[in-house]
């Protein structure tokens, strides 16, 4: 099956996931990702929320308003929120950074809670002139980040006592995996080159302060690339100058997009070490790079797959 096929079958979501990827808010160099003290946000003086009837926008604010037992109140989902699989049961009002505000409207919410950068500005601008609270959750890509989200939303829920727990539980995990991932010394640690896409044959590849670079350390490893922030796409220079060991991707799920065999064929891939060896890991987007509860099953997942074990 050619390259050309595989793109022409790629479907909305999909394209609506790479999209998410790319748009996601770049952060500063992180502090050391564990050990450091977690303070709680002043959410005590915040009026509450109606939530009753109530709209989440992220697939990670989703999967934290099931993960504290909140799902009664959920009325609507964006693309995104894909897990747990119970919500693909609720209706979907769109890609997180395209949203109809006459169609969220249509199911009449009491409050929206949304990962940050969802948008456009235009359909909130809707939904606050319609005088429906439109709450955001700031999404660092950090062991302290995915915490401090589980407080948020729980304070937006009014459930405090219950984002404590998970707090809690989320944060030993975290915790446990990452003292499990740093055991392993630098030197021998792999160079990974996320690969968000590589249509028409151009590589477009991560840098620093997103998503996959945050995943990529967590799970003991080092980002290939560090010479630019955001996701860009890359020369063939750059790609054999970066010697990846391992090259990680979304996994479409249905064999849409670049297959192996044709990424492997690139010329410029094929001369790094991971193209020799013909290592490439594939992991569904949503559970990778999503920094919400699961995280660190997927960290520990990307970590089996590229030392083994």
């Amino acid at each position: 099956m050619t390259m050309r096929n595989n793109l022409r079958r790629i479907r909305p979501w999909q394209l609506a996931l790479t999209a998410a990827v790319m748009a996601l808010p770049l952060i500063p160099s992180a502090p050391a990702l564990k050990g450091l003290a977690f303070v709680r946000p002043a959410h005590a003086e915040e009026k509450k929320l109606n939530t009753s009837r109530l709209v989440s926008v992220g697939g990670d604010i989703t999967e934290i308003v099931y993960a504290l037992g909140e799902e009664s109140r959920l009325i609507a989902r964006d693309t995104t929120s894909t897990y747990p699989e119970a919500a693909l049961k609720l209706p979907n009002v769109g890609y997180m950074r395209a949203l109809s505000p006459e169609g969220i409207l249509a199911l009449n919410p009491t409050a929206i809670i949304a990962v940050e950068g969802s948008g456009p500005k235009e359909a909130l601008a809707v939904l606050k002139n319609a005088s429906v609270p439109f709450e955001t959750v700031p999404s660092p890509f950090t062991r302290d980040g995915i915490i401090a989200k589980i407080d948020r939303v729980g304070a937006l829920l009014n459930v405090p006592e219950k984002a404590k727990t998970l707090e809690e539980k989320i944060a030993a995990d975290l915790d446990a995996a990452i003292t499990e991932a740093e055991k392993r010394p630098e030197a021998e640690r792999k160079r990974v080159l996320f690969i968000l896409s590589a249509q028409n044959g151009r590589i477009m590849a991560s840098g620093t302060g997103t998503a996959a670079d945050g995943i990529v350390k967590l799970a003991g490893a080092i980002n290939a690339i560090g010479a630019f922030p955001g996701y860009k796409p890359l020369t063939d220079e750059a790609i054999i100058e970066a010697k990846p060991d391992i090259i990680l991707m979304m996994n479409r799920g249905d064999g849409a997009g670049t297959t192996n065999e044709d990424l492997l064929a690139q010329p410029a891939i094929a001369l790094t070490p991971a193209g020799e060896k013909k290592a490439i890991i594939r992991m569904d987007g949503i559970y990778l790079l999503g920094f919400g509860p699961r995280t660190a099953a997927a960290a520990r997942e990307l970590n089996a797959a590229i030392y083994g074990g």
